[in-house]
Parts: structure tokens; sequence; C-alpha cells
């Protein structure tokens, strides 16, 4: 596969936003590794330890710190470089945040997307887009049943209803300025990727599962957990990033065909509970131990989501390579890696590696 997606982007121009976040940084190293030429935009890297700093993403690519918003900025970054590819991840991706910014949310996760569609529309050469959302945008009715591509979009929170919305921005680009049947006039593609919760070393964001954990066990503390029943369709990192270039990969083949979305997922066994994932993590770390916090007024989370991800598996030949304890294994290892001050770049590398191997 390593050698597959290499023929693609070797030399090609990849426009990465988001290239300062956790995802981003490891779709960054992934990229460099396949010998594309790199140039992200997004906000700095957020707080003191982040995994883009970690890795020296500054020595590996052309890095813009800016906001989505700014949409004159964005328009100038996008055509100055004349990319082949762009693969959008910068978001505000906190649900419990959302709440606090709700406005905030939108703006950059619904009328960012439309301000780099536009950027993307002002090249006068082929571009190939992959365009990352979430699993969230689906309307959830908290059943057993996994969601497919063609399911009604919804969102409760800010952030969810926010990513539905850059969906229905996306598809209205594909379909006014993009459209599939024209494509030999205009030479635009774009794809959806719709993934679930990601865990993987570097993670260092608030009020996400893995990094409570991690500092809680670093620190010799109790880990406090909000929603020990809620389900989620966990995965490594490098899981659902494989699919993005699948996607892409494709997208360049066979534009006509690809320009559609995808989720990317775990198998449905892997589809735990909260607390499930908690005790696996404290067993890779080799102590631990938890507690229950429920809070009366807690804001709104889903409580079940799977995604079908039989689509994926037909149309890209992708599937996922890791278990749940595996990729837990994983990411645990990577941070025992980080605070015993070992070269976690090579490690990161490693792992990256090793994944393709599988």
């Amino acid at each position: 596969m390593f050698n597959h997606l290499q023929k693609v982007y070797k030399g090609k121009k990849i426009f990465l936003t988001g290239h300062t976040g956790f995802k981003g940084s490891w779709l960054l190293k992934i990229l460099t590794m396949l010998g594309a030429e790199v140039k992200g935009y997004a906000l700095k890297p957020e707080g003191e330890v982040n995994l883009y700093t970690v890795i020296e993403g500054d020595a590996i690519c052309q890095s813009i710190i800016a906001d989505l918003r700014d949409r004159e900025a964005l328009k100038k970054a996008v055509v100055d470089f004349q990319p082949d590819f762009v693969f959008h991840l910068a978001a505000q991706p906190l649900v419990r945040l959302s709440y606090q910014i709700p406005s905030e949310t939108f703006e950059v996760n619904a009328i960012g997307t439309a301000n780099l569609l536009d950027a993307v529309m002002m090249l006068d050469k082929p571009c190939y887009s992959v365009l990352i959302t979430t699993d969230k945008i689906y309307h959830n009715n908290e059943w057993e049943y996994s969601y497919r591509e063609n399911d009604r979009l919804g969102g409760y929170d800010p952030y969810s209803a926010s990513k539905a919305c850059a969906e229905l921005i996306i598809d209205s680009y594909r379909n006014s300025f993009f459209n599939v049947a024209k494509y030999n006039i205009h030479k635009k593609a774009l794809a959806v990727a719709r993934a679930g919760n990601v865990i993987g070393g570097g993670d260092w964001s608030k009020d996400r599962l893995i990094p409570d954990i991690v500092n809680a066990l670093n620190n010799n503390n109790k880990i406090q957990i909000r929603n020990p029943d809620s389900v989620r369709p966990w995965q490594h990192v490098l899981e659902p990033l494989v699919g993005y270039l699948l996607l892409g990969a494709k997208l360049f083949n066979n534009p006509g065909r690809f320009s559609q979305a995808y989720n990317f997922g775990p198998d449905v066994n892997d589809a735990l509970p909260v607390s499930k994932m908690v005790g696996m993590a404290i067993d890779c770390w080799g102590s631990g131990d938890f507690f229950i916090n429920k809070d009366v007024n807690q804001l709104h989370e889903a409580g079940l989501l799977k995604l079908d991800i039989s689509k994926a598996k037909a149309d890209l030949n992708w599937m996922p390579k890791l278990s749940a304890q595996e990729a837990v294994k994983n990411t645990i290892n990577w941070y025992k890696e980080y605070y015993s001050h070992g070269d976690i770049v090579s490690y990161t590398d490693r792992q990256i590696q090793e994944f393709f191997n599988v």
C-alpha cells in the first residue's frame, strides 16, 4: 500500500489545512514520508506541548499560521501554492467547546469550508480535494443501526450541526461549480471523508478521552470519566488517515467515480464503551484506576454512534488494520516513549512504517 500511495503523491504539491493539529500532524508526517511537498495552513499549535512541535513540523513543510475565516489570506495561500491535492482537516473540533463558542464554531467549520472551496475554484489546473468532516454529521437516533453515507444529516450540538452544514456547502459547490459531468472543463473533484473517534500518540487536546487518561496516569491520579457507557467507533489515527490518502488517490485516477462521501471507522466489534477503553489503557500502562463523575448539568453528548464502513471497503479497498486493543496499545506505548524521553520523532516514523507493513 505504501508503494501505491507513493506513486500517486511523490513530488505532488499538497495543501493541508489543520497541519498543526493532532490528525494534521500525523498526516503531515505520512505525506513527507511519501515524498510529497506540503504547504500547511492552520492556527498556531495549541498548548505548550503539541504533536506538531514534537515532530518538528516546521522543518518538513511550508507553514502558514492563519485563520480559515480570513478569506483573502486563504485564497492567496492556495493560489500561490498551486496544489495538486487539498486535504481539509482544519476545524473547531470539540463538542463541549462548541457550546461555549457556537457562532465561532459555525464560522470556522461551515464558512471556513466555503472559503477554502472559493480558493480552489480560482485554480486554473486540476486539483483533487478530500474534505474531512465527522461521524457526528448524522441525525443520531441513538440506535444500534450503523449509519450509512446516504442517511439523514443532522446535529444536536453546535459542533455536529456545523459539520453537517459544511457537508451541505460541499455538496452545493460540487453541484454548482465542480459538477462531475463538467469535470473536463473545471478539472476539480471533491470527496468527503467521515471518521469517528480517533486515538493515537501526541494528542493533548482538552476534553478528549485518551489525553485525559494519559495525563492522569502520568501524574499518578485517578482517571475521571463522564460517560462510561457511551459507545464510540474507536480507531487508531492512522486508520482514517490512510483512508483519506486512498480516497485522494482514487479521486486522482477517476474523479467522476469517487467524488462522493465515505465513512471511515472500525469494525463493528470495536465500537466500545468508554469504560472498556479506559480499562484497556490502564492495562497497557501497567497501573492506574478511574472514577465516574456524572454531572446532572452535563452538556448533551451522543451516547451511541456507529458507522457502516462497507462502502469504503468495497470502493477503496480500505479496511481497518488494528483492533481497538492494538490501537490502545500503540497509543499508550507512544506516550510511554515520549515521557521516557526517547527519540519520539524516530518512534513516530516507526509506528507509521509498522502500520503500513501490518
